[in-house]
């Protein structure tokens, strides 16, 4: 019997097909996260409504959306207002693109101050341990019971009115923007505080933890460059949601008419000046409450995607 010569398997394969670089993490994160379709889809939603909000304001200009006309008062939607007017004849779609605006910064500013805040705390508890964390955790546990709403309430009350306005990139802004962003900001770390001090806690005593102590580096180094990026997934995550929080509460305190004084305009107080219209002229709370239902739907989405593709103990690829 003729021997037929055996080829080995593997020469059938280009050297390409053998050799497949693996994946990063940021490779791998972008793969599941284009799997999470809702993510995707709050991901797009966010994007749109950002270019409604600050690239309208290259189309309609914001003199335009304060402009009064008391002629055309509570018109319906048409083609000259496709979203109608208000109870003293401004454009409500020129408002929901300046209201956007406030309603965005503030939601972003305030998440800044929010995750600043939290990962200080978290992290100088959870590295030190011992008394620094006993004590930043009483306060963290006391700052936890103070009511955010009622806080934000009685704070723009009492300071709305003394912050005299900022302008900044040619819009002013009224004090109580400021007030807002800043309550908000310092009354929301709590949660993230302790989702850092956890991951500290678990991060502390691995190799290259101890390895970097070994070598003499400083703790303000092994906390920001060593332990922090490897903690970086909730803490995205968390203040993915928190700007949706944060929109959410200057959203109740503007409709109670303590958030963000007219003729400012945001989501929130435009609601307010529709609540004696809910059936006459619905379609002055219709808009703005649609922005901010599409708004926060889109972040929740996104921090469920973040959170899936950034879990490191995530197998889906």
């Amino acid at each position: 019997m003729d021997a037929t010569p055996q080829t080995d398997s593997l020469t059938s394969f280009a050297p390409d097909e053998l050799e497949t670089p693996p994946l990063t993490l940021g490779q791998l994160a972008w793969r599941r996260f284009r799997r999470h379709k809702m993510a995707i889809f709050g991901a797009v939603t966010l994007l749109i409504l950002f270019l409604y909000a600050f690239g309208g304001a290259f189309i309609l200009s914001e003199s335009y959306a304060n402009f009064t006309d008391t002629s055309q008062r509570l018109s319906p939607p048409s083609a000259s207002h496709p979203f109608g007017t208000d109870t003293i004849g401004r454009d409500i779609l020129a408002r929901t693109i300046y209201g956007g605006q406030i309603s965005l910064l503030i939601g972003l500013t305030a998440v800044v101050i929010e995750t600043l805040v939290g990962i200080v705390v978290g992290a100088l508890a959870g590295y030190y341990g011992g008394r620094v964390d006993a004590i930043l955790m009483r306060i963290t546990e006391a700052m936890l019971n103070i009511p955010e709403i009622f806080l934000l309430i009685v704070m723009a009350k009492f300071f709305g009115g003394k912050i005299p306005e900022v302008e900044v990139l040619g819009r002013a802004y009224s004090g109580s923007v400021i007030v807002i962003v800043v309550i908000i900001g310092l009354t929301s770390w709590m949660y993230l505080a302790r989702i850092v001090r956890a991951e500290f806690l678990s991060l502390k005593e691995n190799e290259f933890v101890l390895a970097a102590r070994a070598t003499g580096t400083s703790n303000a180094q092994i906390i920001f460059r060593h332990i922090l990026p490897n903690s970086i997934a909730p803490i995205v995550v968390s203040a993915t949601l928190g700007v949706a929080n944060a929109i959410l509460a200057e959203a109740y305190i503007s409709f109670l008419g303590l958030g963000v004084q007219p003729p400012t305009a945001t989501w929130g107080n435009m609601l307010d000046g529709a609540n004696n219209y809910l059936e006459s002229a619905p379609w002055m709370w219709f808009f703005p409450g649609l922005l901010i239902l599409l708004t926060v739907l889109s972040i929740n989405f996104l921090g469920d995607g973040l959170r899936d593709a950034l879990d490191p103990r995530s197998r889906a690829v």
